[in-house]
């Protein structure tokens, strides 16, 4: 059967989108995995109680200021949770923020 080339004309009728109250949240946690660095951090601690930095900056080839700088916005998204445990800070998945952002990617 031969392959259609003939392409479907754009629809020109406007849309309105509706009121999404989740898409701001959404976006803030797209945007916490949106680098290579960010998600091998987030895989790295799905299913670890907890890690100490040093364990992470081990675990990518970047400096350690670098990885800080991205378990920065991972935090700020609450993607992942921090607790300053002397001179060193223990990470952990927040696994209801991992729960919100695997159901707004379901939901699209």
């Amino acid at each position: 059967m031969a392959k259609s080339t003939k392409k479907k004309a754009c629809d020109s009728t406007p849309v309105k989108l509706k009121n999404d109250p989740t898409a701001e949240d959404f976006a803030k946690l797209a945007w916490a995995i949106a680098h290579p660095a960010r998600v091998q951090i987030v895989r790295f601690l799905i299913g670890r109680e907890a890690c100490m930095c040093g364990e992470i900056v081990n675990q990518l080839p970047l400096a350690q200021s670098t990885v800080s700088q991205h378990l920065k916005i991972l935090k700020e998204s609450g993607l992942i949770q921090g607790e300053v445990d002397g001179p060193k800070v223990c990470y952990c998945i927040n696994e209801d923020r991992l729960q919100q952002l695997k159901a707004f990617v379901t939901e699209l």
